[in-house]
């Protein structure tokens, strides 16, 4: 396999004093292609940020096994965070640190070679519109701005693979947008990008091919035209629903 994301048999497994065994992510298999958005579709409680944080190194797979870009999240795991770069809504910023200083904090953390750290700051200051703010904290930045600067410290360090967690999750529509059609040009550089939403219209949007995942199990993989030919039904809505039924 040469694309940049492989999961084989990929699980997780949690112990809860009330519930026991918790089979959060179920022996699951895919894999994603460069210039490609592949979408985890599912509700939450589905899988999804389980999937992801393991893929990022947060977690530990009990089970299977997944490589970005060839190394293994388990055996290198300092290999994998260096060829990513990972984004939540709920991802917090550093409070007292401005713009600029978060935006070359991540660079560098992240490795990038040093020479290139001032051009890379400035690039991404001026993609993302942020000039006039780089010099302000955090804490006292917008809620966009804000969201724009968490992006620009995600792919500080110009990584191949991106993770997008539930982005949109608190935004406004007219940020929700600006979001979206930032990972439509990430996705036009080249760019690896897996993105999780339980947002059905995200998906339709964005998602050149979707896994739609429910209790832990992917239960279909394919392009929309072909999830829409499989089943005989036309918004995603309902061909989610016919699979997460059919499980049933």
């Amino acid at each position: 396999m040469n694309e940049p994301v492989v999961v084989r048999g990929l699980t997780k497994t949690f112990y809860d004093e009330s519930r026991g065994e918790v089979r959060a992510v179920q022996a699951i298999d895919f894999e994603c292609r460069a210039g490609e958005i592949f979408g985890l579709l599912g509700a939450n409680g589905a899988g999804k940020t389980t999937t992801l944080r393991m893929l990022s190194t947060i977690l530990a797979p009990t089970a299977g096994s997944a490589a970005l870009l060839g190394y293994d999240i388990v055996r290198d795991p300092g290999r994998v965070r260096q060829c990513l770069g990972f984004y939540s809504a709920s991802t917090a910023l550093y409070p007292k640190l401005t713009a600029r200083e978060t935006i070359e904090f991540f660079a560098r953390i992240n490795q990038l070679p040093e020479k290139k750290v001032p051009g890379r700051v400035d690039y991404l200051i001026e993609r993302f519109g942020i000039t006039t703010y780089a010099g302000a904290r955090v804490d006292r930045l917008s809620t966009g701005m804000k969201q724009k600067v968490s992006i620009a410290r995600t792919i500080a360090h110009d990584p191949p693979i991106l993770i997008f967690d539930e982005p949109t999750v608190g935004l406004d529509v007219l940020n929700a947008l600006e979001l979206q059609n930032m990972i439509r040009e990430l996705r036009g550089q080249g760019k690896t990008i897996l993105f999780s939403t339980h947002i059905m219209s995200e998906a339709e949007k964005l998602c050149d091919r979707i896994a739609i995942i429910h209790n832990g199990r992917i239960l279909a993989c394919d392009t929309l035209a072909n999830l829409r030919m499989s089943t005989g039904m036309h918004y995603l809505e309902d061909i989610f629903v016919h699979y997460v039924k059919g499980q049933a």
